[in-house]
């Protein structure tokens, strides 16, 4: 009997001892009691308690963690909306004693304060705030959670909204109405494009009447120079200006009746074209402009007397004043 005695007394030793040793984590605060009260902190490294008396009440993490929260909640235009709300916190060295005995869930107490913070913030905006004023909505959750959290050891890094979820038949309707302000733009660019492509058209087409009556105004000038010089070298030769004309003209009315003559398909018939037609066309043309020039003589006789009587009229009235 006592044979087994050492040998059970030296293994309830040797656990004595190991279990008097215990090690603690990178970025982890253990908390140790004895009989139930709170004696002293241990960060990471190889720890000592006295066993039977001390123990680990719990273990703090030290690192940086986060906690997604789901909120739902109705915007000011009456829209039901999800807002996931990311919230990055860190227990404090110097606090390891408050986070752990006075705060006895804190991812709950957390949540507790974003849903508070968000039901007071979103029914405040319409629903394309709420997309413009996210970082506003995390600002204030951050504000609110710090000063609630820093007296329990808890230190908030960064608060999120990383998504906004509005109902399945709103998100329809927004997207119906971006499609048709997208379709409506389209619209406005491709009108732009035809208004261009019809302005440059026109332009062109003036440009091109333009160059054209230039054209003609051009060919008109050197026909004119042309007969002039035709009815000089005439009267060169003898032949007046009359006789000169009427040849050009029989000479080109013969031409004209050739280059007819020269087309195979051509339907045009030209009308007179007896042999007498140059002759009674520079007869026109002759009454025309003697009948023009007498005409011209008449108004400039009646516009010089009406002047004079106009003259006399104001000399009249001058002498009755007088």
């Amino acid at each position: 009997m006592g044979q087994l005695i050492f040998p059970i007394l030296g293994v309830i030793i040797l656990l004595l001892i190991f279990s008097s040793f215990f090690t603690v984590k990178q970025q982890t605060a253990a908390l140790i009691e004895r009989f139930g009260k709170f004696t002293s902190m241990r960060h990471s490294g190889l720890q000592f308690k006295v066993p039977l008396i001390d123990k680990i009440a719990g273990r703090i993490n030290l690192k940086i963690q986060q906690l997604d929260v789901i909120v739902e909640t109705k915007t000011k235009d009456d829209v039901f909306v999800r807002l996931k709300i990311s919230v990055q916190f860190q227990v404090r060295r110097e606090k390891v004693y408050d986070a752990f005995y006075r705060l006895q869930n804190p991812h709950d107490q957390i949540t507790s304060y974003v849903f508070d913070v968000v039901r007071a913030e979103v029914p405040k905006m319409k629903l394309d705030y709420v997309f413009e004023k996210k970082d506003d909505i995390a600002i204030a959750v951050k504000r609110e959670l710090n000063e609630a959290m820093m007296d329990y050891g808890y230190d908030i890094i960064k608060t999120l909204v990383t998504d906004i979820d509005p109902d399945i038949q709103v998100k329809a309707a927004m997207n119906r109405i971006n499609a048709a302000e997208r379709e409506k733009t389209a619209a406005e660019y491709e009108a732009e494009a035809d208004r261009i492509k019809i302005v440059a058209k026109a332009r062109a087409e003036a440009e091109s009447k333009r160059l054209q009556g230039q054209g003609i105004a051009d060919q008109r000038r050197e026909i004119a120079r042309g007969l002039e010089e035709s009815v000089d070298v005439l009267n060169n030769v003898g032949i007046n200006s009359q006789e000169a004309s009427a040849l050009i003209v029989v000479t080109q009315h013969y031409d004209t009746l050739q280059s007819l003559g020269e087309e195979t398909n051509s339907n045009l018939i030209l009308l007179p074209n007896s042999p007498q037609a140059g002759s009674d066309m520079l007869n026109n043309m002759i009454a025309s402009f003697t009948a023009s020039a007498q005409i011209g003589e008449q108004m400039k006789k009646t516009n010089k007397n009406k002047e004079g009587d106009e003259v006399n009229r104001n000399k009249d009235s001058d002498g009755w004043q007088d």
